[in-house]
């Protein structure tokens, strides 16, 4: 079996986020970037399939040469090849489709992607992949198992998870559950060290035109000050949550 996962480039959750040029882009000085939580969790079941099924891994990116270490990383996690696509991800369209032509091209059975990336959030890229390549599709997906060319998936759905059967080739859109945090992986010496032999890729993009650009960005407003109110005082808590809050 031979597996493709997409692995975005992503502000670490915990830097300070900040924008540049009246609030048109993204600052990234003093940044730092990891593997998209997401696409981490289907990379780590992509291993299982590796060291269980003997499945080879290919992970991939779209980006500049500035994504290389977050790509080293994966390799050094146990993915045996990498492809950069050399070219700014700047709309989900645009990046599904100079993904599909690698999928296409390198003949994948199972392309594995974290649901969203956890810096724009556009649950896009999974299901325009599929289309663009015409793969079997399953997102929000929390449980997968694939003997042969049979697919058994659950996926998180309002009020509980849906389980599914389907079929390769297919897509599937990740999130936590189709591994656990407990089981992600952090590599090691060895692997820090043979992740440096292992190839990486750099291909050039097919030019797809770009049909969504960022007007601009905003930050969430500040959170007001807290009003307390003593235990006792029923009609003025009654009165700010009207008045006030106006939840009542």
């Amino acid at each position: 079996m031979k597996i493709l996962v997409c692995i975005s480039h992503v502000p670490d959750t915990t830097s300070k986020i900040n924008f540049t040029d009246n609030d048109t882009k993204f600052d990234t000085n003093g940044v730092q970037f990891v593997i998209n939580p997401y696409d981490e969790f289907c990379l780590t079941r992509a291993m299982w399939f590796k060291e269980k099924q003997g499945a080879s891994v290919t992970i991939i990116n779209v980006g500049g040469a500035e994504t290389e270490p977050t790509l080293r990383k994966a390799l050094a996690i146990g993915a045996d090849k990498a492809i950069r696509i050399n070219t700014n991800p700047t709309d989900g369209f645009q990046v599904a489709k100079e993904l599909a032509e690698v999928v296409k091209k390198g003949e994948f059975d199972l392309v594995l992607a974290g649901k969203e990336s956890a810096d724009y959030n556009g649950q896009m890229v999974p299901g325009m992949l599929a289309a663009l390549t015409d793969f079997n599709f399953i997102n929000g997906c929390v449980g997968l198992e694939i003997e042969g060319t049979s697919v058994s998936a659950s996926r998180e759905i309002d009020g509980g998870n849906e389980k599914l059967s389907s079929s390769l080739p297919i897509v599937i859109g990740g999130q936590k559950g189709i591994v656990e945090e407990k089981d992600l992986r952090i590599p090691n010496m060895r692997g820090i060290m043979m992740a440096r032999k292992k190839p990486l890729e750099v291909v050039e993009p097919l030019g797809s035109e770009i049909t969504t650009n960022i007007q601009s960005f905003e930050k969430p407003a500040p959170k007001g000050a807290v009003k307390l109110v003593d235990a006792d005082n029923i009609d003025e808590l009654i009165s700010l949550l009207h008045n006030e809050a106006k939840v009542i």
